[in-house]
């Protein structure tokens, strides 16, 4: 394992000692935790962004309506119950009363509309999927919130927790643009932990909630996120007991093995159960000469999607064959009948497509230019780069990489669609409607908003499908529609789906209960305690 010395890690950590305390063993009941967050989130807007280190803080801070067991099946928040219509066109939930927002404010079933109706609905990227059907959310009382609906929608059912649907208050986001809002680096929820500060390019401090609507929750006094850039410093922290907890790919693949040796540590791929990520390569279908299906096929072939599961992810991974995760084959919606690009002789496909498309090599056996942006996530996204680097060049194709801050990938890849070929990681989520579609239907091209459709390819055929799916009550129905639109959309490859990504996350055993459910680090940390 890498190692540096003690004081190189004292030294990075002193933001976070300085807030932390004495050490461990002399802090007070409750403690703080420590976890290691990479990259550094571009805003602390979850109802806005859902780039991937966002709500690793801000799920401490606001709640949902619902949460969710290993079992995928909701339980209650912020909603202490709820019932739906025999029709699926009404769900009336019961509010929990007593709660309260930071800023000691009252939730209400205002807050809900509004969060559903003017803030999720319009500006989340996969909220304006999740919420396409609902019509209204009507407040007949403060405690009740009752959503109409055109369409029975019950994916919605999966999609209500803090990370996925944040209940924002109305009081303070209902004034002035939701997008450019002063409030989205200082949030303000009803969660179980309070927003402090922001140390750009250092830590948040979030500290607990003293009226948290969990009575005697939570155990810790306080949580500290830290943004560092060295991953031998990151690893170096954990092994040495000053940060807690890491996961997301926050810790190197091959650091993560070693450090389930260690008897401080364990290491676990549970938590995300219902997020089901896969890494991809995303292609921008207008930009020539990728708006030719040949071309796209042929980089697909070019990738040794086995090689990048073992020697840049180290195992933490299954060959993806599409859109859909294999997680989602017992209930039959998964298929792997659809064209494979994982061949032996992909090199010699992806060249013979290439002469196909009009594009012979020309001097030095070059084909074409092109940029390759890498997603800013850390440094096994660095290597994958450089080996599709690799891989380009042996079919023709000179690719230059570029690495960018998040923020500016982002606006890049979503806003300006100034980009040839990305590489990213989407997740599935519980349900397709939730967290394929956006990816891949036409009517979920919508620039500016991050992570949907950022191909800009579409397919009248599939599109129709993924209609049908959604709204289809008969699982074999439902299963078949997907079928089809998995052959369509690989067939086409707009995407080329690599792996499905097993994240490993690092916990100090002296913390207790940190992963209980299938959204792991994304949800809000009121039941960890310390030994």
């Amino acid at each position: 394992m890498r190692r540096i010395s003690m004081s190189v890690v004292a030294a990075a950590l002193l933001g976070a000692v300085a807030i932390a305390g004495p050490p461990a063993s002399a802090q007070k009941a409750g403690g703080t935790l420590v976890q290691i967050t990479q990259p550094e989130p571009p805003n602390l807007a979850p109802y806005i962004s859902t780039s991937a280190p966002i709500s690793q803080v801000t799920a401490k801070v606001y709640d949902g309506l619902l949460e969710y067991g290993f079992d995928l099946k909701p339980k209650p928040a912020l909603a202490e119950a709820w019932e739906v219509t025999p029709d699926g066109k009404t769900v009336t939930f019961k509010l929990r009363k007593g709660v309260k927002f930071h800023d000691g404010k009252p939730f209400t079933s205002a807050d809900v509309q509004f969060t559903v109706m003017d803030v999720l609905k319009k500006v989340h990227p996969r909220g304006i999927n999740t919420f396409r059907d609902v019509t209204a959310v009507e407040t007949p009382d403060e405690h009740t919130a009752i959503f109409r609906l055109n369409n029975a929608a019950p994916y919605m059912l999966s999609a209500l927790s803090g990370y996925e649907s944040p209940m924002v208050p109305k009081h303070v986001f209902g004034q002035g643009d939701i997008r450019t809002h002063a409030n989205a680096n200082q949030p303000i929820g009803t969660g179980a932990f309070k927003f402090i500060e922001w140390r750009r390019g250092e830590l948040v401090r979030l500290d607990k909630n003293p009226d948290y609507w969990r009575k005697g929750l939570p155990n810790l006094d306080r949580i500290v996120v830290r943004f560092i850039n060295d991953e031998a410093t990151r690893t170096a922290a954990l092994e040495k007991g000053e940060a807690h907890v890491a996961g997301f790919g926050g810790v190197p693949y091959n650091d993560a093995k070693k450090l389930a040796t260690l008897p401080s540590v364990e290491v676990t791929t549970k938590g995300y159960e219902m997020i089901s990520p896969i890494v991809e390569l995303l292609i921008n279908t207008k930009k020539a000469p990728f708006d030719n299906q040949k071309v796209r096929q042929a980089v697909a072939y070019a990738i040794d999607r086995q090689f990048v599961i073992d020697n840049i992810w180290f195992g933490f991974g299954k060959l993806a064959t599409g859109p859909i995760s294999s997680n989602f084959a017992p209930s039959g919606i998964y298929t792997d009948n659809v064209t494979k690009y994982q061949v032996p002789d992909g090199i010699e496909r992806a060249n013979k497509l290439l002469d196909e498309a009009g594009l012979p090599k020309k001097d030095g056996g070059i084909r074409f230019e092109m940029v390759h942006d890498i997603t800013p996530y850390g440094p096994e996204w660095q290597r994958f780069g450089e080996f599709v680097q690799q891989r380009l060049a042996l079919i023709g194709i000179k690719a230059s990489l570029r690495y960018e801050d998040v923020a500016t990938w982002l606006k890049r890849t979503y806003t300006d669609y100034d980009y040839t070929l990305t590489s990213n990681f989407l997740y599935n989520l519980p349900d397709p409607v939730l967290g394929v579609h956006r990816a891949i239907h036409g009517k979920l091209i919508k620039q500016g908003t991050v992570f949907v459709n950022g191909s800009q390819w579409s397919d009248p055929r599939a599109d129709e499908l993924m209609d049908k799916a959604t709204i289809e009550p008969d699982p074999k129905k439902r299963a078949a529609y997907y079928h089809e639109v998995q052959k369509i959309v690989v067939e086409a490859s707009p995407i080329i789906w690599v792996f499905e990504l097993n994240f490993p996350t690092v916990v100090n055993k002296r913390y207790k209960d940190v992963i209980t459910s299938p959204l792991g680090l994304y949800t809000n940390f009121a039941g960890v305690s310390r030994e």
